[in-house]
């Protein structure tokens, strides 16, 4: 018996022993730290000897830089994202520019040389490199114009880059420890810092901070191995300044009216139309048009003697440019803005027509920017709108010509516009405060009720200086009419009337309009042969709640789609808010 007893002990022990072993096993593959490395090279996803690893105030950028003869490039889409907007690159003319406000810097492909302010400067590198559709811009170019610092480490290749100078927290080793690729002692090694090396603190958890050395490697390292963290102020020590934009923006409000001239017979009613006003400014003639693919402008309605008769009435002339495609020039102005020459005959032509004709100002129209563009190229179309104002601004400033800009209400689908840029560089943003419902919606609605207004006005606030911020408002009213096809199917149709002529329209019908709080206007409707009509009403008591926001919200002023559609006692409400 005891014999048998024996054998099955064994056993017994043997099978605890494997699973002490094995529980063991596991224990030590669960809270034994990993020394697996990875790769640096492969870890900043580097696939040639010659690119290099972009960190970025403390952030690894997607896009790669090269390192060529010594030299150091970093890719344009990091420079335009991270470091400074203001560079442009034309494919088209494989050209970079970069404007500051009194000058267009522009640089070739293969290039040593660029100029500024007319003084011819060459570097001891090229400037710009091209691989395939992929462009590069020395990084020493790139720091003659933005605040930043770099340095370029080896083996891997990555370039530390700060741009984001102010208060940063650091923290020392206590101890050597690893820094590894998520936090977790089971994750790959990046790097091993030594005891006292100093890491900045990016992010910090419950047992693991995110973390970067000097020389660019980013991971976590648990926080035991950390001393206490302390904020070390980080100093831009170069001598780039950031550019002043010098403004010809007034002290006191504006009150512009756009005058829609399409002949010269318009301009010939001139004085006749301004006999009835009060308190104007300024008068916007709509003027100029681009007329061709290559950028030229038709300046063929513009007329001394309507610019000489507004200065005798003190009124300043702005100029109205306008990108409207007729059948006889179907333009494309997002192509015709993609090329830097086309730009330059544009904004050439512009100042010249505005100094031959004595113009004190140019109003800028372009409503067509991205119209049609596939949604992932309409930022590209806004680049490129935003770099002809930006040009535009340079020659202006530099003449003494006001530069103002329209823009249609804030909206998310037509932010490319870049209104914060625009209030930077221009003297004045336009917000076309109107066309809540367009001549082309499926629904009928006021042309601007008061909720929208204050709304477009706030947006564009958040972005813009107030005091450049100039609101337009609608001197016409749309009226809407629901009719029977011949399928039986309703269909809507509008038309847009002045003050008087709509008012008229609805004493013919002999129809009482209501008054609309929430909407902040009169509303009637009736029905006729036509269909059921409706129409929300702009006049005296509407518009006095809009022009009120001029100084509720400080703003530059007013401005009045169009001359003419207005009745004679509009002026005075407009003028209680704008002398």
């Amino acid at each position: 018996m005891k014999k048998k007893v024996v054998p099955i002990l064994a056993a017994l022990v043997l099978i605890v022993i494997v699973a002490v072993i094995g529980v063991t096993t596991k224990l030590i593959e669960k809270y034994m730290p990993s020394d697996q490395r990875v790769d640096a090279k492969t870890y900043y996803n580097l696939q040639t000897d010659q690119e290099t690893a972009l960190i970025v105030s403390e952030q690894l950028v997607e896009k790669k830089g090269i390192i060529e003869n010594g030299v150091a490039y970093i890719d344009y889409d990091t420079v335009k994202e991270h470091l400074n907007h203001r560079f442009f690159w034309d494919a088209n003319e494989n050209q970079l520019r970069y404007t500051t406000p009194v000058d267009v810097i522009s640089v070739g492909v293969g290039s040593k040389d660029y100029s500024v302010l007319n003084t011819n400067n060459t570097e001891n590198y090229n400037i710009v490199k091209v691989d395939g559709s992929q462009v590069y811009i020395a990084a020493d170019f790139v720091k003659k114009f933005t605040q930043m610092e770099y340095q370029v480490f080896e083996d891997p290749n990555r370039m530390v880059i700060t741009n984001n100078f102010g208060d940063t927290n650091v923290s020392t080793l206590k101890k050597a420890g690893e820094i590894r690729t998520t936090g977790g002692v089971k994750s790959d090694i990046v790097y091993s810092a030594k005891k006292g090396e100093s890491l900045g603190v990016i992010e910090k958890m419950d047992k693991w901070s995110k973390v970067i050395t000097e020389d660019g490697y980013i991971g976590y390292i648990e926080n035991k191995l950390l001393s206490e963290s302390k904020v070390v102020e980080r100093t831009y020590t170069g001598d780039v300044v950031e550019p002043e934009y010098t403004s010809l923006t007034k002290d006191t409000k504006i009150n512009l009216v756009w005058h829609n001239t399409t002949n010269q017979d318009a301009n010939a009613r001139l004085l006749d139309l301004l006999s009835t006003t009060k308190g104007l400014t300024t008068i916007a003639p709509t003027w100029f048009s681009v007329a061709d693919a290559n950028g030229n402008i038709d300046s063929s309605l513009a007329s001394e003697t309507y610019v000489s008769h507004a200065h005798d009435k003190k009124l300043e002339v702005w100029g109205v440019v306008t990108d409207f495609p007729t059948e006889e020039s179907p333009i494309d102005i997002d192509e015709i803005l993609s090329y830097s020459s086309k730009r330059d005959t544009m904004t050439n032509q512009l100042i010249a027509v505005a100094i031959n004709y004595n113009l004190d100002g140019i109003n800028v129209d372009f409503e067509h920017i991205g119209i049609g563009v596939p949604e992932d190229q309409l930022n590209d179309a806004g680049e490129n709108f935003i770099q002809f104002i930006r040009e535009l601004s340079v020659k202006c400033r530099k003449n003494g010509i006001i530069l103002s800009v329209d823009n249609l209400v804030p909206q998310s689908f037509n932010a490319y516009y870049n209104r914060k840029e625009q209030g930077i560089v221009a003297d004045y943003v336009i917000n076309m405060g109107y066309d809540e419902h367009h001549a082309t919606d499926d629904t009928a609605g006021p042309v601007a009720s008061l909720p929208y207004v204050k709304q477009s006005i706030e947006d564009t606030v958040a972005e813009v200086d107030s005091k450049k911020v100039i609101n337009a408002v609608p001197f016409y009213s749309r009226l809407w009419t629901e009719k029977t096809d011949e399928n039986g199917e309703t269909v809507l149709e509008s038309a847009s009337y002045g003050m008087d002529t709509s008012q008229n329209i609805l004493n013919q019908k002999g129809v009482e309009k209501v008054w609309l709080e929430d909407v902040g206007s009169y509303y009637a409707e009736f029905e006729d042969e036509n269909g059921l009509n409706k129409i929300w009403l702009e006049e005296e008591d509407s518009m006095e709640l809009k022009v009120q926001l001029i100084k509720e919200y400080d703003l530059g002023g007013v401005a009045e789609w169009c001359l003419s559609y207005e009745r004679p006692s509009i002026w005075d409400v407009i003028l209680k808010y704008v002398n």
